[in-house]
């Protein structure tokens, strides 16, 4: 048997990863599964994660980013979103996992799981790559770091510089291409596991994230410092990669949202409903503030971020209210892949067209709001007339779209 006909065959069990194998749901969420494939509410949460990846590079104190003039308003703005663009990337991380797993269908293939993902990612990639380099990139990226950078393979050099080259926020799509090569492999190994063992398994990888940050701080170099305010050189470049950027150790967060979904899914998960997951989140941010940074990054968000991802899903399979799923946020949440891409595309030409130029405090908000605003009308016009286009024209092949139920999966 090949390795595709183990994908098919995994993905078609009783209990398997797609809304329509309901068995073993819990009888309200068996009826409302087939109605839920989309999950709006995770439709909704993703725009807010892009947010905060938004925050945080808008608090930057870059001179080619900062735009407030006062040292203490600047201070604590960036003090406030210093892991706000964690908690974001986490999110993405978790929910591309989870996501993945639950619109995963019966007679899929690896090559048409693996087309859907290159032709939903890769055309705004390459645009927002390019617009980069021909406004402020081209200056400053040596020719090999714009070529790494347009095949995504920034995030395996051990270096700060070249991480978040170019398209600074575009270092995680990187992370996610290592995901969806590795994906249909983790979703079988994710089916053998079962049902009552799936929370085992979770734990497990836990303990395996906090065990990748210890290990950065006990085992790996402490300098070069990273070039951030305010750590007195408490992280080095090295142990920032290898816990944050590097694309393995983060495939632990896209395996916890494969087995949170597989737990979902199998009526074992023991959901806590989004307010308390959204305040356990608040919590989490206020002490991630206050741990060793790199805890901060990659540990305590993880857990929050997994109860708030699952208890969407919980809510929309059984037809709950959801602030998430209104229609603006998922309007929002349908252009965040866009706004994610081009966010510092705005926030950097919008400094070149200002200048050198720092401002007062309420002018410096309204140019915030501003860049927030073009940003988002800027992702509007790509999400319209270039990237649903393409996932329209080129998603399926010419021989799935001659079949009348051949409609792509959901996407995470």
């Amino acid at each position: 048997m090949s390795a595709e006909e183990v994908f098919l065959d995994h993905t078609t069990l009783a209990d398997g990863p797609g809304p329509s194998a309901t068995t073993d749901l819990p009888a309200p969420a068996a009826a409302a599964a087939g109605h839920a494939s989309r999950l709006p509410s995770l439709t909704g949460m993703r725009f807010l994660a892009a947010l905060l990846v938004f925050a945080f590079h808008s608090s930057l104190p870059l001179p080619t980013i900062r735009i407030i003039q006062s040292d203490g308003m600047w201070h604590a703005y960036y003090l406030g979103a210093s892991q706000a663009g964690a908690f974001g990337v986490t999110f993405f991380f978790v929910l591309s996992g989870f996501v993945l797993t639950w619109s995963a269908r019966a007679g899929d293939t690896m090559p048409g799981f693996w087309r859907r993902r290159f032709v939903k990612i890769v055309p705004n990639y390459v645009l927002t790559w390019a617009i980069s380099m021909a406004f402020f990139a081209a200056a400053v990226t040596p020719a090999w770091e714009a070529v790494a950078n347009l095949f995504m393979l920034q995030s395996w050099w051990p270096n700060f510089g070249v991480n978040f080259s170019v398209d600074t926020p575009a270092w995680s799509l990187g992370v996610e291409a290592v995901f969806y090569a590795l994906f249909p492999v983790l979703l079988i190994g994710a089916k053998r596991i079962r049902s009552a063992h799936l929370k085992y398994w979770i734990v497990g990888i836990l303990a395996a994230i906090v065990g990748t940050v210890a290990l950065s701080y006990a085992a790996l170099p402490t300098s070069p410092a990273l070039p951030i305010p305010d750590l007195n050189g408490q992280v080095s470049t090295v142990q920032y990669w290898f816990a944050y950027v590097m694309p393995i150790p983060r495939v632990l967060d896209f395996a916890l949202g494969i087995l949170a979904a597989r737990l979902v899914q199998s009526g074992r998960w023991r959901d806590i409903g989004m307010g308390r997951a959204l305040l356990l989140l608040a919590v989490a941010y206020f002490f991630a503030l206050h741990v060793p940074y790199l805890y901060g990054q990659v540990v305590m968000c993880v857990v929050p971020v997994t109860l708030l991802v699952a208890a969407g899903a919980v809510a929309d399979v059984n037809g709950r209210t959801s602030w998430f799923r209104s229609r603006p946020l998922t309007w929002l949440g349908e252009i965040s892949f866009a706004f994610y891409l081009l966010h510092w595309v705005v926030l950097s030409i919008s400094r070149e067209v200002l200048g050198s130029a720092l401002f007062p405090d309420g002018i410096s908000l309204l140019i915030l709001a501003g860049q927030l605003a073009v940003t988002i009308l800027a992702s509007w016009a790509v999400y319209t007339w270039f990237e649903h286009p393409i996932v329209r024209r080129w998603s399926a092949s010419r021989r799935q779209r001659r079949r009348p139920d051949a409609t792509p999966a959901g996407t995470g």
